[in-house]
């Protein structure tokens, strides 16, 4: 009954967002600035929920589970970061990149800071390494929910997904992702507290309960933050604070809303829905650690589902968890295939007319989906995949976006067009290939530190002679 439930529900979805998606192909692919971020002229109600919808992914609602499970509360801090990030974005960046309409941050950074394309690649590279851990992730945590549902092997699950997500984000491109994550979104509100709800039912809705639980199965330490060094909760806070920044899916949104309030407005409300979220969803996790202490942790959520809620609130929740999967996965697609075409062909190939761009954004959508399906197939962990990913972009390009931002030529205010920052091309080259190798070799602190420091004293020693005003270029 269940499978048969499970299928009806992946089948009515897959069919729906193939027609959003046949529905606005023909807009979506007038023109790049169209099938990369609409025009940027898009209202709150499709950021709004579209923010949302990309954010509670199965990395969300799976690998944090699972890590609330191995790890229990000293988990947290990463979520905070993680998640939290999402309020700083909107409080002291999505505003900003919503006056422009920029198709990745690489862009921003290259017409505001530095004007070199080597750069801009470095940087695509690095922001679109998220993008594809993220995409895996997706369906990882799908195979993982098909596996516990109806016995099936997880490898054809994680295909078949991969496919449906490539072709509806290959025909609308951001047209079809914002679309099928508004209806997506609402699926995640509505349905999400019917959820925690009956999650945390066996437990009472009762942290102290949760908390002496976990106490007699996995020692005191498992639910102590004050066993946790200092130096871990930083570690955690700013790797996932800095990889979030540097994530091209929420600055893509900001760039396609229609104004620099919308953008602000979108980013703050769903950045508290989802750290509320989130947060839940590790505390899922421990309270399956607390039921079942010998499971299998990337079952943690599944296996709770399935065994301590009513079969069609099951129903229910697996709905919820598909929308979540396939509106990020669909974001992340885009997002990674604008990035290859945007920041690392078109600054060596700008002679590529408007219509092979979007021609060109397709054939990198498939091919990114490929790979995806591969990295969910070997990675070990939904998790690791991000973690990696957010540590080398978080400490190589965040500061250097920061320090870029703060150290202006002028007091004018940024423009399109305008460069107005002391970055120099060695300076902002050196500083994120180093940000990202320390932060990978030792830890995010450390590579943050040597990222900023690099990108002043570099670009002091690099400066061109006479270089004053805001049209210094380089290749």
């Amino acid at each position: 009954m269940l499978t048969t439930i499970v299928f009806t529900i992946t089948l009515v979805f897959c069919g729906v967002f193939l027609w959003v998606s046949v529905k606005v192909k023909d807009t979506a692919k007038s023109s790049f600035a169209m099938y990369a971020i609409g025009g940027g002229a898009l209202p709150l109600y499709l950021i709004l929920f579209s923010d949302i919808a990309t954010i509670m992914g199965a990395g969300n609602f799976i690998g944090h589970a699972t890590h609330g499970f191995t790890k229990g509360i000293s988990h947290i801090p990463f979520i905070l970061g993680e998640q939290g990030s999402k309020i700083i974005f909107a409080l002291v960046f999505a505003g900003f990149a919503g006056r422009f309409t920029y198709n990745t941050v690489s862009d921003m950074m290259y017409d505001l800071m530095h004007r070199d394309r080597i750069t801009k690649a470095i940087t695509g590279l690095l922001t679109g390494a998220i993008m594809v851990a993220w995409l895996g992730g997706q369906s990882k945590g799908l195979g993982y929910i098909f596996q516990q549902f109806t016995g099936i092997n997880p490898i054809p699950v994680i295909i078949f997904f991969n496919v449906a997500f490539i072709v509806y984000t290959y025909l609308g491109g951001i047209l079809s992702v914002v679309w099928t994550d508004f209806i997506q979104g609402v699926i995640v509100v509505a349905f999400g507290i019917v959820f925690y709800f009956f999650a945390f039912a066996p437990i009472h809705w009762n942290l102290a309960e949760l908390g002496s639980r976990l106490t007699e199965v996995a020692g005191p330490d498992f639910w102590d933050f004050s066993k946790v060094p200092i130096g871990t909760i930083l570690v955690k806070f700013f790797t996932g604070c800095f990889g979030v920044l540097a994530a091209q899916v929420y600055w893509q949104r900001c760039f396609a809303a229609k104004d620099a309030n919308t953008a602000r407005t979108a980013m703050f409300i769903s950045g508290v829905f989802v750290i509320i979220a989130v947060s839940l969803t590790a505390l899922v996790g421990m309270t399956a650690k607390a039921l079942n202490p010998g499971l299998d942790p990337s079952l943690a959520m599944p296996w709770l589902m399935m065994n301590h809620v009513p079969m069609l609130v099951v129903a229910v929740v697996f709905a919820l968890i598909l929308a979540a999967a396939m509106s990020s996965a669909d974001s992340l697609l885009n997002a990674s295939a604008i990035i290859v075409i945007n920041d690392i062909i078109y600054p060596f190939k700008p002679e590529l007319t408007d219509a092979q761009l979007v021609s060109w954004a397709k054939k990198a959508t498939v091919i990114i989906g490929v790979l995806a399906s591969l990295l969910a197939l070997y990675a070990q962990t939904i998790i690791g995949m991000f973690s990696k990913a957010y540590t080398m972009a978080g400490g190589g390009v965040i500061p250097v976006l920061i320090v870029g931002l703060l150290w202006k030529i002028s007091s004018k205010p940024f423009t399109m067009g305008e460069k107005n920052s002391r970055l120099t091309p060695w300076g902002v080259r050196i500083s994120i290939v180093a940000g990202a190798v320390v932060s990978l070799a030792f830890s995010i602190l450390w590579g943050i530190a040597v990222s900023a420091v690099l990108a002043v004293v570099v670009s002091l020693v690099t400066k061109p002679k006479g270089e004053l005003n805001q049209t210094v270029t380089a290749d």
